[in-house]
């Protein structure tokens, strides 16, 4: 049976891992899907102690993959065998998943990514227009048992975010819904997002209470409603 050891490398979980992964390794499965449910969705899995991959073995590792890469994360894999190399390459896995010769380049790797993925959001948002706007919402939690803000304000807003005013219960993470009405037709439509910004009190005093909000899972229809809405608004304002 496959034998998995955890670590941690700052936001990294290493799985240790020695003996075979076969069909009888739905332990790694199990253990990478508990890693992403506590929020480690970086996770670095170290072969230099096994043995022997079988193409069930394989099968496991896609799986394990397909359940990282469905929570946002990422899977790779250090210290390959040379005598597993060809399984990979056979199998055509090595065109999906990143190996690396040592520990330091796989971690240095998680870090460039995440780098990368910031410039990447960086410049989504400077596509999009923002608009000043004083937008009456409502704001909840994704999970039902969590705080409620009725009849918030958008301040500014986008169609990859907003700036809601008026609502000190979240933290940085936080998954929200929000509820909101676009005139001409008072549609009312909702959209999930995460906290990225909380203002500090005492620094930020004109910001608090509120909150950074960036939409995720939003369709492309609801956010071409987004876009014709902020586009016919800062017309009005310019022409003002």
């Amino acid at each position: 049976m496959l034998e998995i050891k955890l670590r941690q490398a700052v936001d990294v979980v290493i799985l240790d891992l020695s003996g075979r992964i076969d069909v009888d390794s739905a332990n790694l499965v199990e253990v990478v899907g508990q890693c992403v449910r506590d929020g480690y969705v970086d996770i670095l899995c170290n072969l230099e102690d096994v043995e022997a991959i079988d193409y069930m073995g394989i099968s496991v590792i896609v799986i394990a993959y397909k359940e990282v890469v469905n929570h946002h994360g990422r899977l790779k894999f250090v210290n390959v065998p040379a005598h597993l190399k060809g399984v990979f390459a056979i199998s055509g896995t090595d065109r999906v998943i990143e190996l690396y010769a040592s520990e330091d380049l796989a971690l240095n790797s998680f870090k460039e990514d995440k780098a990368i993925e910031n410039i990447k959001k960086m410049q989504l948002r400077r596509r999009f227009k923002r608009l000043p706007i004083d937008l009456k919402i409502e704001l909840k939690s994704k999970q039902a048992d969590l705080p409620v803000c009725l009849k918030v304000d958008i301040l500014n807003l986008s169609a990859v975010g907003a700036f809601i005013f008026g609502c000190g219960k979240f933290k940085l993470g936080d998954e929200v819904v929000l509820k909101m009405k676009l005139a001409p037709k008072q549609e009312e439509l909702e959209f999930e997002a995460s906290v990225v910004w909380v203002p500090d009190k005492e620094v930020q005093r004109h910001e608090y209470p509120g909150i950074g909000v960036e939409f995720s899972n939003i369709s492309t229809a609801d956010q071409q409603k987004l876009i014709e809405f902020i586009d016919r608004n800062l017309s009005f304002t310019t022409s003002d």
